[in-house]
């Protein structure tokens, strides 16, 4: 077997949103090349309903959404980060307009801003209520009429190259780490290919399925934190997972489907079985609390009452409005036999956005030289402990456009890797048992919901480690003596990024934000 071995000026490891606008930046500077483990317009992004916040409006400012971000990440935010992600907003969003992304506008011809929780203004920009998709539907649009980038759908992307392959010890102190390109597993012929590039962007997106109820794509398996904490690089705040409260109640059903909080942000309430508005008993901003918030709340009415989910009710909200701005959700439920202008929405919280990740600074770049990382495998300091809605998609623009312009840089300076050996197959076989990882992934998702879930203690996360390290030492022993599979390699990134959670929830010895103990109760 020969392996191919590629050179690239720009790699990107995803296809989302991060990745997307990042190619089209550096496209100028020489050769891109995106790889995607799925279809090209498989994402994170994809799914996002909401929209993505920015100041537009005279009525605005930008001091208001800095604070309400703040407010939101619970003291852990990184200001500065911040005031330079909201600053940078408005020129970001007109470009994604040049790109060709369309924005929902009134009758006046202005954009038709939503509210979500947290924010004390309307400053959401959205397209119905599949914003995402319409956003991955414009960038993929201008990428591929694009003569200087190659995607490269169905290619895994396995393990970063750097020194330790060239036959250098590595470890967490080395001081310069260096990223050459990346094995990847190509889907299509089953070969684990070399890609060598002078500049690396992860934009790998999420991890959601690690647990076992997520709003995430089945592709959202933490591949990029994973990658990189094995290489040696930094990653932070993995602890603060945040549950959307308002997933559609469909048990079995993956991946969950998103109710937007844009709904709420016009109006619906979230109602136990008995029809009671119980949140205004958890806090005064009632059914537009933060995330964070309203989850808890969610979680303990379930758990108090003994029941399955609780309602989000729109039943007092105009038809006519609830047809025009959410017409994706409106098609789901009657497809289930919910009318939601008459009928009740059945929630319940899922796994939803991973706030920590890849350590970054604020030009993208990670501990490790030549690698850049943006959208939600990155740990930027925007969101603290906790993320303000429609602040996800805004930081994966900053960011990735702040990315460019450091390897657009770092381009000229960088050489390619010599002495890259191929990826070792030696002493592997084809699995003969595939269920043993179709169930190693089960126990992993039940072992995260039970015990890491949205509420925590130190037993329940002492119990959750001793079970997560029997399932890495039989994955980690199927991974030396099995040829590499989609399945394996996700597994295994799951199970480290299970880990990285539990590691940090147990060094964080207070409730904050996402991070709830009932070991460490909130003081305020």
């Amino acid at each position: 077997m020969i392996t191919a071995h590629k050179q690239v000026d720009f790699l990107i490891i995803g296809s989302g949103i991060a990745g997307l606008s990042y190619a089209l930046k550096v496209a100028q500077h020489g050769s891109v090349c995106m790889i995607t483990k799925s279809d090209e317009d498989e994402s994170n992004t994809k799914y996002a309903q909401g929209g993505i916040a920015a100041v537009i409006t005279a009525s605005d400012s930008f001091d208001k959404h800095i604070e309400d971000t703040l407010i939101a990440g619970d003291g852990l935010c990184d200001e500065e980060v911040v005031r330079m992600v909201i600053t940078e907003a408005p020129d970001r969003i007109r470009e994604l307009i040049q790109w060709g992304a369309q924005f929902d506008k009134n009758s006046s011809g202005e954009f038709d801003l939503g509210k979500e929780g947290g924010h004390s203004e309307n400053r959401i920009l959205h397209h119905k209520d599949t914003t995402g998709f319409e956003i991955e539907r414009a960038l993929i649009e201008q990428v591929n009429a694009h003569p200087n980038i190659e995607v490269l759908d169905h290619h895994f992307a396995v393990e970063i190259i750097t020194q330790h392959h060239q036959g250098q010890y590595v470890n967490s102190s080395t001081p310069d780490v260096v990223c050459y390109g990346v094995y990847a597993l190509n889907l299509k012929t089953g070969f684990t290919d070399v890609i060598l590039a002078k500049t690396t962007l992860m934009a790998s997106g999420g991890a959601g399925n690690v647990y076992a109820t997520t709003t995430n794509p089945r592709i959202a398996t933490g591949d990029g934190v994973a990658m990189v904490y094995r290489a040696k690089g930094r990653v932070s705040h993995m602890e603060f997972i945040q549950f959307h409260p308002t997933a559609l109640y469909q048990p079995g059903v993956q991946p969950a489907f998103l109710i937007t909080e844009a709904m709420r942000g016009f109006g619906a309430v979230l109602r136990n079985k008995d029809g009671e508005d119980f949140m205004p008993r958890y806090d005064k901003r009632a059914s537009l609390a933060p995330r964070d918030i309203v989850a808890r709340a969610i979680d303990n009415e379930l758990k108090v009452r003994g029941d399955e989910c609780v309602y989000l009710d729109c039943r007092h909200l105009d038809p006519e409005g609830l047809q025009t701005h959410f017409p994706n959700i409106l098609e789901k439920c009657l497809s289930l036999g919910i009318d939601i202008r008459k009928d009740l929405i059945p929630v319940v919280p899922a796994c939803h956005y991973m706030c920590g990740g890849i350590v970054v600074d604020t030009h993208a770049q990670t501990s490790i030289r030549n690698l850049m990382a943006a959208g939600e495998c990155s740990s930027t300091g925007l969101h603290g402990a906790n993320r303000l809605a429609s602040n996800s998609l805004l930081e994966a623009l900053v960011y990735s456009h702040r990315a460019a312009k450091t390897a657009s840089e770092l381009v000229h300076t960088s050489e390619f890797a010599t002495g890259i050996p191929d990826w070792d197959i030696k002493g592997t076989a084809d699995p003969e048992e595939m269920v043993l990882i179709t169930q190693n992934l089960r126990e992993l998702q039940a072992i995260m919901s039970n015990y890491v879930g949205i509420v925590r203690s130190n037993i329940r996360l002492i119990r959750a480690l001793d079970r997560l390290q029997i399932l890495h030492r039989e994955t980690e022993s199927m991974y030396r003596r099995t040829t590499l599979s989609t399945p394996l390699c996700e597994l295994r990134n799951l199970i480290l990024v299970g880990y990285l959670i539990i590691k940090s929830a147990r060094l964080r010895r207070e409730s904050r934000g996402l991070h709830y103990s009932i070991d460490y109760p909130r003081i305020d």
